[in-house]
């Protein structure tokens, strides 16, 4: 069933498109850390954070003063200040916009439960993808959480078990993700080895879709390397039961259902290596694995999100495993 997004027009196009600095790298100088902290000097720049935080993810100001290292007192008066809306203005129907996406701006926890496996969450490879049937609720994807190698953990977006970088003691620098002008999100991570990952994701009235490109400049041939994409529902109403027994996992899609079983979140990869969900999160994971990959050569994979309603799951699910976005990788295509 087509659905209808929810799409806080005057507000995006005031914030998003007036302020593209906003989404640009941040100032590492200027970056506290705390579930993502980062204080933006800027004052476009604070304004936009202001907007996505308290407008559209709806933090308190104890949140806002968490994500941005300001005192709650300071956190209040920028919001006075900048004339930020309450949460929920400036919200209409529309039929033909895409699905509301952002990026998530740190400072509360994306999971509910396990949080001692994803300490210190950073918000450089996170998205919220706000849901077309509620303003108020939002997946938040991790694109990537982790990519291992033969060489190792070569990236993680959070601090659990080390890295080939913390094991050196080398700090990776924080990015934010760009917005382009065609509504699009982009972030490219260059690590110390000469291995780099750019992601893009592409917002449209169906889907996300979204794709990372891995390019091999280092010396090492890289093998077995295998990539945990994670949707946490921690923020979307009626889907963040602790549990499995609400999902469906198909490769190349993990599933989540409604409680009354008529809406579905669907989640998905593709090389897809593995399928699953962490109920203490929860989440869904649609693992997928690049191709090797050799000095000079660039790699491809891709993903996808979207909302279903409706009971016939299945048919949905062979629908969207022959779009061509996921059909050509799986094919190889590209």
């Amino acid at each position: 069933m087509r659905l209808r997004h929810r799409l806080p027009i005057g507000l995006v196009c005031a914030c998003l498109l007036r302020c593209p600095a906003a989404v640009q790298a941040a100032d590492p100088a200027a970056a506290g850390d705390s579930f993502g902290t980062r204080m933006s000097r800027a004052d476009a720049d604070l304004r936009y954070w202001l907007q996505n935080m308290y407008t559209f993810h709806r933090f308190s100001v104890e949140e806002v003063a968490a994500a941005t290292g300001l005192t709650k007192e300071e956190a209040a008066t920028a919001l006075r200040a900048h004339r930020i809306p309450q949460p929920g203005r400036l919200v209409r129907i529309s039929e033909t916009a895409p699905l509301m996406v952002l990026p998530y701006p740190g400072g509360r926890h994306p999971r509910i439960g396990f949080q001692e496996g994803a300490v210190n969450p950073q918000r450089d490879t996170k998205l919220s993808v706000f849901t077309p049937w509620d303003d108020k609720s939002y997946v938040v994807i991790d694109v990537p959480e982790a990519i291992w190698s033969n060489l190792g953990l070569m990236y993680l977006a959070h601090t659990h078990v080390p890295t080939l970088w913390t094991k050196a003691h080398i700090e990776l620098p924080k990015l934010d993700w760009r917005r382009r002008r065609d509504g699009s999100f982009f972030s490219e991570r260059k690590l110390p080895n000469g291995v780099s990952f750019a992601t893009r994701a592409i917002p449209s009235r169906e889907a996300v879709r979204l794709e990372i490109k891995l390019t091999n400049a280092s010396t090492n041939h890289l093998s077995d390397l295998r990539v945990q994409m994670c949707a946490m529902l921690k923020g979307v109403e009626g889907f963040n039961q602790q549990t499995n027994a609400n999902k469906v996992f198909a490769p190349p899609f993990s599933a989540c259902k409604s409680e009354d079983g008529q809406r579905w979140i669907l989640w998905a990869w593709q090389p897809v290596n593995r399928t699953w969900g962490n109920p203490p999160v929860p989440c869904l994971h649609s693992d997928p694995k690049f191709p090797d990959c050799k000095p000079g050569e660039t790699k491809t994979i891709r993903g996808w999100l979207s909302f279903y309603e409706g009971t016939d799951i299945d048919s949905e699910m062979r629908r969207i495993e022959q779009d061509p976005w996921l059909f050509e990788i799986a094919a190889g295509v590209r």
